[in-house]
């Protein structure tokens, strides 16, 4: 099991990056602001105009760091990384399982499972906790079309059919979304899911979640010698991560969602850390980035009863236990793949 180890994000613009002897230092208007030695680093994401010398780009792909460029409001541009690490055999049964449409619908349907499974628990919480604050028969008919769609799920053999099943899921998920928000509902209202751009606030705040999502499962896929390219649900398409797509939907709901919810409920965030551009997209300030930033990594740090190992770990070793797990998977090691199921 790899330890779980630290991201370092930098967010303010002209931060230059550097090697200093075993260290990342990391340096505004010349001045070093922050050392931190290579091994306690997993990865580096580097947001809008962040220049990194490159010394320290080898020195971090020789230490199994990953570099990865964002713009400012959390595009992904490149990453950069050392040698592929893994079993050359470990891909090439993955290369065999994608291209197998009843494999990959087999691993696909084990996913959505997690993925909508964690929807339901999202709302039954809500449920649980406010049931007086919320239109509690709106979000019930949603949890209750969510466990028709888990039903659904174990009879259907193509992808093509649990890509229905998910969309409509989905829209029962999102269309009960802005009833989860309890406070400042004038600033975060919610009428739908839109992206590439975010129209409203709390897209905004979804996208740049799944983002730094994005990156933590795709450094735990690397790392147990996945291709995170290549998946199953997510069909191949050049430029994007599909496996690390197909692995990020458990997590969507339970992790970034309800920190999006908790993030504008305990008003952590607030309307005016967002602002709409000439091309209508709506995007966050960096001090509203650092916060959001700053929530996520301590969420991370939080423990939680593991489902399939029955063990207390931190939220943030999930992402490398479902990679190891669907690793065996894969290698026969496991019947199926134990999507995360939050309790």
């Amino acid at each position: 099991m790899r330890k779980h180890l630290n991201t370092l994000f930098v967010t303010t613009q002209g931060a230059y990056l550097s090697k200093e002897g075993e260290t990342v230092a990391v340096k505004v208007d010349g001045e070093v602001r922050l050392r931190l030695p290579v091994h306690t680093l997993g990865g580096i994401v580097c947001f809008g105009n962040v220049l990194c010398s490159p010394f320290l780009l080898g020195f971090c792909a020789e230490n199994d760091v990953t570099i990865s460029f964002l713009t400012e409001h959390g595009r992904f541009l490149a990453r950069v990384l050392g040698p592929v690490s893994g079993n050359v055999l470990l891909r090439r049964i993955q290369y065999r399982k994608a291209d197998d449409p009843q494999s990959s619908a087999e691993i696909a349907a084990s996913v959505l499972t997690g993925k909508l499974a964690n929807c339901r628990t999202v709302l039954r919480r809500v449920l649980r906790d406010h049931e007086d604050k919320v239109n509690a028969p709106a979000i019930q008919d949603a949890a209750s079309r969510l466990t028709q769609c888990l039903e659904r799920l174990g009879f259907q053999t193509t992808l093509d059919a649990l890509r229905g099943i998910e969309g409509e899921a989905a829209h029962g998920y999102f269309s009960v979304f802005r009833e989860l928000i309890l406070a400042q509902k004038e600033d975060f209202t919610f009428q739908e899911r839109n992206r590439r751009p975010p129209l409203d606030n709390v897209n905004s705040l979804l996208s740049f979640l799944y983002t730094l999502l994005m990156h933590d499962v795709r450094s735990a896929l690397e790392c147990v010698g996945l291709d995170p390219a290549v998946g199953f649900l997510h069909r191949d398409r050049p430029g994007r991560p599909g496996l690390a797509l197909d692995v990020m939907e458990e997590f969507r709901p339970f992790l970034a969602d309800r920190l999006a919810l908790s993030l504008i409920n305990l008003k952590k965030v607030q309307g005016g850390g967002f602002k709409k551009t000439d091309t209508g997209a709506v995007i966050m300030s960096d001090e509203t980035r650092k916060e959001v930033i700053v929530a996520y990594q301590n969420r991370k740090q939080e423990e939680i009863l593991h489902p399939f190992l029955g063990e207390k770990v931190r939220v943030g070793m999930l992402f490398h236990i479902q990679a190891l797990l669907l690793a065996r998977s894969l290698r026969g090691e496991l019947d199926a793949y134990p999507p995360f199921i939050w309790k």
